[in-house]
């Protein structure tokens, strides 16, 4: 791929972004317990959509009246209150957002983990220079982006070293990306559960691909087999807690190229799994 293709698919690929059978119960206190989810079993086929109890509290959130008009958008093929709802996002949380591109998703998390929480929000020099500066460095300078730090790493070693007892680490559309930028995932896997308390949350939005695809076609269609990230992510010690189908579509072939640019009127369509892990 020249160096023009790789910009475009990967700043388009940032504006989307700018989941165990022996895994304990939820616990119905936490706002996520309210998904709708389903122990880990089979990735053959995708699951019929279903709704999710979204708090009013959360719906607030996704309602607030100074969030951008781009933002909302998105909102319809994102699904912004169901994410927060299933991942148990709450006020005085730490988080991490892993691939922030321009800040769609880290804005949504600091609205809902509120002042007393944080945010940090990583983006690797490439995506920065490529894409994400200008738009990024904007949205950080709105009042309610106070409670984010930014953090500009590489996906090998993504949160600084104060990012310690974190409740959840989210990845939004983009672990696909890191694949055919050859990044480092085990290492990236291994910091991310390292960052994690006991008990923290690993969430994982992807693109899904063919049965039997593998990571062969992250660069050519956007696309990752679910299976391909279960087994890396659980390889670095996290339990499939579990999964969500608020994104699924079975009617998706998967046969096509998921990135924005490609998509089209498809934008927002795909087939998407929602996995949650925790850390042991």
């Amino acid at each position: 791929m020249t160096s023009f293709r790789i910009a475009t698919a990967f700043a388009l690929t940032a504006v989307l972004a700018a989941c165990e059978p022996a895994a304990p119960p939820a616990n119905p206190d936490q706002p996520g317990a309210q998904a709708t989810a389903t122990a880990a079993t089979s990735t053959a086929s995708p699951e019929t959509p279903a709704p999710v109890a979204v708090s009013d509290a959360i719906r607030a959130v996704v309602a607030a009246a100074d969030r951008s008009e781009d933002d909302r958008k998105l909102d319809d093929g994102r699904h912004p209150g169901e994410m927060l709802t299933f991942y148990g996002i709450a006020p005085g949380m730490k988080v991490a957002e892993i691939g922030a591109g321009g800040g769609y998703t880290s804005e949504l998390l600091a609205r809902a983990v509120g002042p007393s929480g944080v945010v940090y929000g990583q983006n690797t020099k490439l995506l920065l220079e490529r894409f994400a500066e200008k738009p990024w460095s904007a949205r950080l300078a709105k009042p309610v982006m106070k409670n984010v730090v930014r953090v500009d790493r590489e996906f090998d070693d993504p949160l600084p070293p104060e990012a310690k007892n974190l409740d959840a680490v989210i990845i939004v559309l983009f672990y696909h990306d890191t694949v055919w930028l050859k990044a480092d995932r085990g290492k990236m896997n291994a910091a991310i559960f390292n960052a994690l308390k006991s008990g923290g949350v690993y969430a994982i939005i992807d693109h899904s691909g063919r049965a039997g695809s593998g990571t062969s076609e992250t660069e050519t269609l956007h696309r990752i087999e679910e299976k391909a990230v279960r087994d890396e992510v659980e390889k670095a010690g996290f339990k499939l807690a579990a999964e969500a189908s608020f994104l699924r579509n079975p009617a998706d072939t998967r046969d096509w190229n998921a990135s924005p640019m490609k998509a089209a009127e498809r934008r927002g369509t795909s087939d998407r799994f929602v996995l949650k892990f925790v850390k042991p």
